[in-house]
C-alpha cells in the first residue's frame, strides 16, 4: 500500500497519477484538516468508477491508516510565503516533520519514505534522524524536478524535445542548487559542446528561478511536476528498475561529506536507494556543492534543542 501524508495539491495529484498509471490499487490519504482527505478520497473513487479502475482508497486524520504501507509519501507542511526566508520556513515545518516521523515509525516501520516538504534537504535529515530508518529508506524529492527543469530550458534553446536531454542537478533544492552542464548531454555530447556559455548560464538561471516564477504567475507553488516526479520515483521503486535520479540523501563520506542530506545522483530500486553515485567534480563545482552542503548544515544546526 502507498500512503500519502498531506493531501494538498501535490499529494492529491500524486494519488491520481498513482491510480491512473496502475502503480498500486491500495492508497491511504492522511491530512490533519478534518474532511479534506475524505473529500479527496471520495472524488478519486468517483474517478476510478468512470475509468474502470478497481481501487481501495482509505482516508483519515489519523496516522493509524498507514499501517502496512511499504511506501509513504510526505507532502505535508506549510508553503513558503512571500518575504519568508528558507530558514523561517524550515523552523515552521520541523515540528510537522517530527510529528509525522513518529507516526511513520509507529505504523509503517518497514516503509520507504519520500519527502517533498520544503526546505526538503534539511527536512530529509530530520526525517532520517527521527524515524531511525536507514538512509536507503529516507529520500528527499527534489533532484528529479530540478534536473527536469534544466533539461526543459536547455531543450528550448536547442529546439528539441526535453526528453532528448539528460541532465543533472546536485547540491540542494533552492537558490544554491548546482546544475551541471558538464553532465548534461544530448546523444552523448555535453551541452557545453553545443551551446554558447551565455545560453547555458541563462538556462541555469531559469532553472533556479523556475519555482519562484510559477508561484508568481499563478499564486501558489508548483504541483503537477512534483507530483509527476514522485510518481516516477514510486514506480521505479515498485518495479525495482534501478534507475538513476538525483535525490536528497544523507551522505556518509561521499563527496567528503558526513551526516548531512544533499542532492546527489543515486541508483533507485526496490529497497529504496541501492547506491549513492559519486561523480568527479571540477574544483569550482566542488566549491559550489560545498556551499549547498554548508547551507543545509546551517539549517540543521538551527533546530531547537527540544526537537533534536
Amino acid at each position: 500500500m502507498i500512503s500519502i501524508i498531506g493531501v494538498g495539491r501535490v499529494g492529491s495529484i500524486t494519488a491520481l497519477l498513482t491510480l491512473v498509471r496502475g502503480i498500486d490499487h491500495r492508497i491511504a490519504l492522511v491530512d490533519i484538516v478534518p474532511g479534506l482527505a475524505d473529500g479527496e478520497a471520495l472524488d478519486l473513487k468517483h474517478m476510478c468508477a468512470i475509468l474502470g479502475i478497481d481501487a481501495e482508497i482509505h482516508s483519515s486524520t489519523s496516522y493509524s491508516i498507514i499501517e502496512g504501507s511499504d511506501i509513504v509519501l510526505v507532502t505535508a507542511g506549510k508553503p513558503r510565503k512571500p518575504g519568508m526566508t528558507r530558514e523561517e520556513l524550515f523552523l515552521e515545518n520541523v515540528k510537522t516533520i517530527v510529528e509525522i516521523a513518529e507516526g511513520i515509525k509507529k505504523y509503517a516501520p518497514e516503509s520507504i519514505v519520500i519527502l517533498t516538504t520544503n526546505p526538503v534537504d534539511p527536512l530529509t535529515y530530520v526525517m532520517y534522524r527521527k524515524t531511525g530508518f536507514s538512509r536507503e529508506r529516507v529520500l528527499g524529492f527534489s533532484g528529479i524536478l530540478d534536473s527536469a527543469r534544466f533539461s526543459y530550458y536547455i531543450s528550448r534553446k536547442l529546439g528539441l524535445s526535453p526528453s532528448s536531454i539528460t541532465s543533472l542537478v546536485i547540491g540542494m533544492h533552492g537558490e544554491a542548487m548546482l546544475p551541471l552542464p558538464n553532465y548534461t548531454y544530448l546523444a552523448g555530447l555535453p551541452i557545453t559542446n553545443l551551446l554558447p556559455w551565455k545560453e547555458i548560464e541563462e538556462a541555469v538561471r531559469e532553472t533556479k528561478e523556475a519555482g519562484a516564477l510559477i508561484a508568481k504567475l499563478r499564486g501558489y507553488t508548483s504541483s503537477y511536476a512534483p507530483a509527476a516526479g514522485l510518481t516516477v520515483m514510486v514506480e521505479t521503486i515498485r518495479r525495482g528498475s534501478n534507475r538513476v535520479y538525483s535525490t536528497s540523501v544523507v551522505l556518509k563520506g561521499e563527496y567528503g561529506v558526513y551526516d548531512v542530506a544533499a542532492e546527489v545522483p543515486v541508483i533507485l530500486g526496490r529497497g529504496g536507494i541501492v547506491k549513492v553515485i559519486e561523480i568527479p567534480l571540477y574544483e569550482s563545482e566542488k566549491e559550489q556543492f560545498m556551499k549547498s552542503v554548508d547551507e543545509v548544515r546551517r539549517m540543521i544546526n538551527s533546530i531547537p534543542v527540544e526537537l533534536r
